[in-house]
């Protein structure tokens, strides 16, 4: 089956406090919580074609509330009131703020867990292998605490958890953005950007430590064993995370989302993920993974990743092009480069329009300000193009744009992660904790019951296993064919392209209008090189439409579709998936 992740913030997810302020405590912003996430939550998911559920920000981190036997963590560690869920304290614990009862905390998530299993959907969590909070102490199992035991005298040695500045005088303290942190008197850490700097910038990771995987990242991945490494030969790092895996896969995880993948040996990766699978063949790896960020292997990150054992791994380029087509000015005959077959990301990839580090599509200072009239074509070509699996972000569904309560977040069309915030237009659908959208504008409602059409489809053996065909190249002369003002030559706009799986007999013809406002009315020429492709003899077919199956049929025989083409008419912002029969 295609993985559909749906990536579920427990913190904003099931709240249903409404209003709120800038910087709002939980008390008076409100919060999510595990139990909040309720059965009709989770069937109404999976009634929308969900397969695996991302539930993110789980892990206990630093934060500025403080809970029975948990003080607060110090406000120079920690951005926003809520705190940055990937600036983790324990890793062996849960946030005390999404339980009912605190003192419960772990029950209560794992109750989640079976709930998600038994709506027939894999649960996954964070797993944040790159960083830890400057704050981290287990208290969940203090014996294996990262730091224990380190020898802060050097900058690296292979069984410290952590890269050691060297102090300029004996009084050296870490110095940060918003006051100094006297627990680093000393013996400073690197932060998890790699900054090493006992004065870490506002825009650097300055509440966070980076992890040590046994070899000196400014020479590489050098000297590290292999997967089949004998018991006990393994860095510390190695061991510590292995348990950590193991502790939660325990608990009912079926998946794991793992932050910043690639500045993390891949040796590692494959180390991991083959214990992984010794205890649960099935669990799935998801890396965030970029080649412009820091990466410790060579070559391209997301094939080294794939190579380590990932499942998938994001697919950024294919999200930076569909953006380019508002921010940049590129076209839709642009996107073809990005869905070949011989391209490890066409099944590898993750396909994605949102998630909690990009702008919101219809935050008005993203995407050109047009995300919001062109959800449903973005959404159908980003998923519809390749095999690989898929990732939407809650909210998402319902035009969320980002309008919620931030605070160190700010106003940056991101629904802030590090703060006490909600998810209005999102709310219109969660209703109290009904989840039956009872309050739903009728935008939102046709914009969710679209994404709740469009999902399922994906399991369609044409878009789940076949290959892909594009089609502008055969429309460039086309009339009316996504062209735009002067434009001398088509597909500024319009994007066609078949998606066929030869075993099933499956085609699919599907045709994508970017433009905001303008609806086309055109004729898709089909030459007879792409009919044979799909296996299509001489003959009359039928076309019919997967979105609104109670449109009329359109037929053509292979002639016309070669010579006059399909006529079609596609709404601005809007799709066609037409199975072709």
């Amino acid at each position: 089956m295609r993985p559909v992740i749906y990536q579920l913030f427990v913190r904003h997810f099931s709240n249903h406090k409404q209003g709120g302020e800038p910087w709002g405590s939980r008390e008076t912003n409100g919060c999510g919580t595990f139990a909040g996430v309720n059965d009709a939550a989770l069937q109404a998911l999976a009634g929308m074609g969900v397969t695996h559920v991302w539930f993110t920000g789980v892990l206990r981190h630093a934060t500025q509330t403080a809970h029975p036997g948990l003080p607060a963590d110090p406000a120079a560690v920690v951005k926003g009131i809520a705190g940055s869920p990937y600036a983790v304290t324990d890793y062996f614990d849960v946030d005390p703020d999404l339980a009912e009862e605190p003192e419960n905390r772990l029950e209560e998530y794992a109750e989640l867990l079976r709930r998600c299993r038994r709506w027939g959907m894999v649960p996954m969590m964070d797993f944040i292998p790159n960083h830890v909070s400057r704050c981290y102490r287990s208290t969940v199992r203090p014996q294996s605490s990262f730091g224990t035991g380190d020898n802060t005298g050097v900058f690296f040695a292979r069984d410290n958890s952590f890269f050691y500045l060297h102090p300029q005088n004996s009084n050296c303290v870490l110095k940060l953005p918003e006051a100094e942190f006297e627990p680093e008197h000393g013996h400073g850490r690197v932060t998890g950007n790699n900054a090493e700097t006992w004065s870490p910038g506002v825009y650097d990771w300055y509440e966070t430590v980076k992890l040590n995987y046994g070899c000196n990242y400014h020479n590489g991945a050098y000297g590290l064993p292999g997967f089949m490494a004998a018991p006990g030969t393994e860095p510390r790092t190695w061991r510590l995370m292995d348990e950590i895996l193991a502790y939660w896969q325990r608990l009912g995880v079926g998946g794991f989302r793992c932050d910043m993948a690639h500045m993390v040996p891949d040796s590692f990766w494959n180390w991991a993920i083959c214990h992984a699978r010794l205890r649960d063949e099935n669990v799935f790896f998801m890396a965030e993974g970029y080649n412009d960020h820091m990466k410790v292997a060579e070559g391209d990150v997301h094939d080294v990743l794939l190579a380590a054992g990932f499942n998938a791994v994001y697919d950024s380029a294919a999200y930076d092009a569909l953006r380019s087509l508002y921010e940049r000015g590129a076209w839709a005959n642009d996107l073809d480069p990005l869905q070949r077959e011989d391209r490890p990301m066409f099944r590898g990839g993750v396909r994605y329009v949102e998630n909690h580090d990009e702008q919101r599509l219809a935050a008005p200072c993203a995407w050109g300000g047009q995300g919001g009239s062109v959800a449903r074509a973005v959404m159908a070509a980003q998923y519809t193009t390749t095999a690989c699996p898929v990732l939407i972000y809650n909210g998402q569904e319902c035009g969320e744009d980002a309008s919620g309560p931030g605070g160190f977040g700010g106003d940056n069309g991101r629904t802030s992660i590090f703060d006490y915030t909600n998810l209005p237009h999102f709310q219109h659908w969660t209703a109290g904790g009904a989840y039956d959208g009872s309050g739903m504008t009728e935008q939102e409602r046709t914009l969710r019951d679209f994404t709740a059409r469009l999902l399922p489809l994906l399991q369609h053996p044409a878009f789940a296993k076949g290959g892909f065909y594009g089609l502008n190249w055969a429309n460039r002369e086309t009339p009316a064919y996504g062209r735009s003002g002067q434009d001398a030559v088509s597909g500024h706009y319009l994007y066609a392209y078949l998606r066929h799986y030869r075993k099933a007999k499956a085609t699919v013809l599907a045709v994508c209008n970017f433009h905001p406002a303008e609806p086309y009315t055109t004729r898709i020429h089909i030459p007879r090189n792409a009919q044979e492709w799909c296996g299509k003899k001489p003959g009359t077919y039928t076309f019919h439409n997967l979105l609104d199956p109670a449109a009329p049929a359109i037929t053509a025989t292979h002639e016309k579709l070669a010579t006059d083409g399909l006529e079609v008419t596609v709404p601005a912002g809007q799709a066609l998936l037409l199975e072709w029969r």
